[in-house]
Parts: structure tokens; sequence; C-alpha cells
């Protein structure tokens, strides 16, 4: 691509609006153009006589500045494409992200409604429990009242048996002392 012995002639013009010159179809900016039109002697003129010198110059010189050109064109393209990558991977980060980030919350919240029915059935349990206690409780409170009853009546009954086995002593004490007195 360098200027290795191109026998090739370059043309160059400028368009009408004299910002952009035409090389045998590839577009040159200005200053490139500047460039290529600025003396390569350091008189600043050059004479009429070296021409073939100065196309080769110039050969090597818009040779030399269209390599340049690619060259900032190609790392241009890198850096879009390399740009267009990152915001890809970035997407596809943030895609993942938001799955995990979905996949987390439905583990968590299958979490959640597992402990809640654990904690539903630990409650109604204890509710049951809490119910059987209370049964057992009238049952012992009934079982207890109908004992106290029971124990009350032997009371008394015993109460006025020994009344009753007294007032039989006594008489029949009185009675024997009556007799043998």
């Amino acid at each position: 691509m360098g200027g290795g012995g191109s026998t090739r002639r370059v043309t160059f013009e400028a368009d009408e609006n004299e910002n952009i010159t035409v090389v045998k179809g590839v577009r040159l900016s200005d200053s490139v153009i500047d460039r290529m039109k600025e003396p390569s002697s350091p008189s600043g003129r050059q004479p009429r006589g070296a021409g073939a010198v100065n196309d080769e110059e110039l050969k090597k010189r818009i040779a030399e500045e269209l390599a340049l050109e690619r060259a900032r064109r190609d790392s241009e393209a890198q850096k879009r494409r390399l740009k267009q990558e990152q915001m890809y991977v970035r997407d596809e980060f943030g895609k993942l992200l938001e799955r995990e980030r979905i996949s987390s919350n439905e583990h968590l919240t299958r979490a959640i409604l597992r402990e809640r029915a654990a904690t539903e059935e630990e409650r109604q349990k204890a509710q049951r429990l809490a119910r059987q206690v209370e049964e057992k409780e009238r049952e012992l409170k009934k079982h207890d009242a109908y004992y106290k009853e029971q124990l009350a009546r032997l009371e008394e009954r015993s109460a006025q048996f020994y009344k009753v086995t007294t007032e039989q002593y006594q008489k029949a004490a009185d009675e024997v002392s009556a007799r043998f007195k």
C-alpha cells in the first residue's frame, strides 16, 4: 500500500466548494490536500521540471495519507464495534441480572408462602390443642364437682350415721346404767 515504486498516476482536484478533493474516486479532506500541496523543498517553490519527482513524492504522500485515513477509519470502526459489543454485553448482563432477580424473588416468595403455610398450620394445631385442653379442663371440673358432691353427701351421711350411732350408744349406755344401778 505504501509508496513501493508504484507507477500509477494519481490525480486530484477540488470540488465546487473547494472543501473536498477527489483522488481517483477517494474523497480527501482539506487538511490532506493542503499537506499534499505543500512544497517539499525548503525554498517554498518547486521548479516545473521536477514534476516526475514530485509526482513520485506526491504518490507516496497520497498513499501515506490514504493509509493513515484508512487506519483512522478502521480504528473508528473498531471503536464503534467495541462500543456495540460493550452495549450488547451490558444489555445481556442486565437481562441476566433481571432474570436472577426475578428468580430470587420467586424463590423468596415461595419460601415466604411455605413459612406462612407452616405458621398457619402450627396456629391451627395450637388452637386444636387449646380446645382439647379446654375440654379436658371442663371434664375435670365436672368430675371435680361430682366428686365434691359425692364427698359432701358421704360426709353428711357419715355425720347422720355418727349422730344416730352416738344417740344409740348414749341410749344403750343410759339403759345399762339404769339397769345396774
